[in-house]
Order: C-alpha cells, then structure tokens, then sequence
C-alpha cells in the first residue's frame, strides 16, 4: 500500500460507512465476550491508521502495532492516548500479551503469503480462554483492482479460510460470511470495475466518500446484520451468512495439552 492510500483511510475510516459498521460489529462481539473492564487487553495486530483500536480505548486497555511507518505515524497523531508500535508482532508488547483477552486481526492475513504461518504465531501468544478475532475479504470472484491497489494475495471462500487455523490449539465460536446483505451491491461495483479497468474509488481502490444520506443507509444495513452473527456465537446451528464480501471467525485459545 502506498501512503496515499494511508492518508484515504485516514482521511474517512471515521465516517464511511464500511468502516464505521465494520467497528459496530467488532465491538458488538467483543463486549458478548469480553465486557469492558479496566484490566481487559485488547491488541489490534495490523492496526493500520488505528481508528479501530481508539474506538476501543474508552473501556479496554489497548494497543496496536503495524509494520508500516506511514500507518503509525497517521494513528500516533490522531489518536496520542493510545498505545501504538511500529514493528514485527509480538516485538514492543511484552506489557500487553501476557495479559490479553483479544488479539484483532482485520482484513490482514490476506496481505501475508505465509497466512497460516502468521495465525499460528498469533495463536501462540494467546493465554488459554482469550480470543482471537479475524476478518478477512471473501469470494474471489469479487476480485478487483481494489485487491491489486491493497496488495492483497488472496480472498477466501470459507474452506480455505477454516484451512488457516486448522491444528492449532484454538477452537471456532463463530464462523460466517459477513457484509452479506449489501453483496450483490459490491459485487455490481467490482464488475463495473473490471468492465472500466479502474477502481470505482479513490487511489485505486472502491473508498470514497458517498452523499450522506446514502452513507448513513449503508452503514445502517450492514450493521444490522449484528444480531445474527451474536446469535450464532457458540450455537452452529443457528443459521450464519453463507455468502458476503468478508469472512468472520472468533476462535478460543485452548488449553495446552
């Protein structure tokens, strides 16, 4: 990714749709598992320009960390009360890890060519009981230069996302498509795309900002899928998304044995 592409979800990831619901959700699911408290630790692993941890940082002591020194750089200045590291997972969080409920994983692992190496590194540095919370873009048939622009080097169904954490001494509370209700939108974008050879959005990715109105529409209809993915955490049969622009998994670490 580019820093110009840094300064956009700078720039709108407080206000667009997509990133404001995306968080609604996030949170939503951490407080079913994790209620705020003090001595809860939440850490954004690939925290980007780090709006998603600040929204946290009111009831959970929290910390990000990204490779990228534009990203910490933009999330160091917008947000100076929280905790942020530039450098490789786990260096720089020795106060954090030891005593972590929830590692944040958002839309990175599809950045990483050795996917399952990384989670199986996350996983490691969790203590039995916490949790580690993923997302990831879905359905490669919604491939676009939106993906190219991001450096992304897969998107995933949901066999292959299973496939990443798979042996690992974790197990699933919830897996699901998510974003589902606004799929066949994107999915028109994307093709629209492809047919002009460009992103829909601004440095060639599908962000920009819409109207207000149709903003706040947007955002309103993908967070109201909130309820179902809270309904089926720990109940796999209660139905769940099987299609959606992103996959969703919230996974417990299991003791050693």
């Amino acid at each position: 990714m580019t820093p110009e592409q840094f300064s956009l979800f700078a720039e709108i990831e407080e206000r667009h749709w997509w990133f404001v619901a995306r968080r609604a959700i996030i949170r939503s699911i951490i407080e079913w598992i994790a209620p705020p408290g003090e001595m809860r630790v939440i850490i954004d692993v690939g925290c980007g320009t780090g709006a998603n941890i600040a929204s946290l940082a009111a009831d959970y002591r929290c910390a990000g960390i990204d490779t990228t020194e534009d990203a910490i750089r933009f999330a160091r200045s917008r947000f100076p009360g929280v905790t942020y590291v530039q450098g490789e997972f786990p260096n720089g969080l020795d106060g954090f890890l030891p005593k972590v409920d929830v590692l944040l994983c958002m839309d990175v692992i599809e950045h990483i060519e050795d996917d399952r190496g990384f989670v199986a590194k996350l996983a490691e540095r969790l203590r039995p009981g916490s949790h580690l919370l993923l997302t990831v873009p879905a359905d490669m048939t919604l491939w676009s230069q939106h993906d190219v622009t991001n450096d992304h080097f897969r998107r995933y169904d949901r066999q292959s996302f299973e496939r990443v954490w798979a042996g690992l001494p974790v197990a699933p509370r919830l897996i699901s498509y998510f974003n589902s209700r606004l799929y066949p939108l994107v999915k028109s974008v994307r093709l629209l795309s492809k047919f002009r050879r460009s992103a829909y959005g601004r440095d060639g990715t599908d962000f920009k900002m819409p109207a207000p109105v149709l903003n706040r529409l947007l955002q309103r209809v993908f967070q109201g899928e909130t309820d179902t993915l809270l309904k089926a955490i720990d109940h796999p049969t209660v139905g769940t998304y099987r299609h959606g622009v992103s996959l969703l998994a919230l996974l417990r670490r299991e003791p050693c044995a």
